[in-house]
């Protein structure tokens, strides 16, 4: 079998002064993540939104990391771009 990609949107907000991110859409391609997300951000005021792509091998029980499509607003340090120290890496359940 071979790798299937999956799009998601997940939004993040602020819950008791900690940055928390909130359940992923899943969605039909990367196109629509990013509006999903940006849609979250803009129109229904989370803190800020991602879209992230994750390819995956069922068969062989292989889950790649995500990948960020595109960041709106304010999102956890591990999804930021990785410039200057290494960011952790977090997974997002899809």
């Amino acid at each position: 079998m071979a790798e299937i990609t999956y799009f998601a949107a997940m939004a993040f907000d602020f819950i008791d002064g900690d940055l928390v991110a909130g359940e992923p859409i899943d969605c039909p391609s990367p196109a629509v993540a990013i509006q999903t997300a940006q849609g979250q951000w803009k129109v229904f005021g989370h803190a800020g939104a991602i879209a992230f792509s994750r390819a995956s091998d069922f068969e062989k029980g292989k889950f790649n990391h995500k990948h960020v499509l595109r960041r709106f607003g304010q999102v956890t340090d591990e999804v930021r771009p990785r410039s200057g120290p290494p960011v952790r890496s977090i997974l997002f359940a899809v």
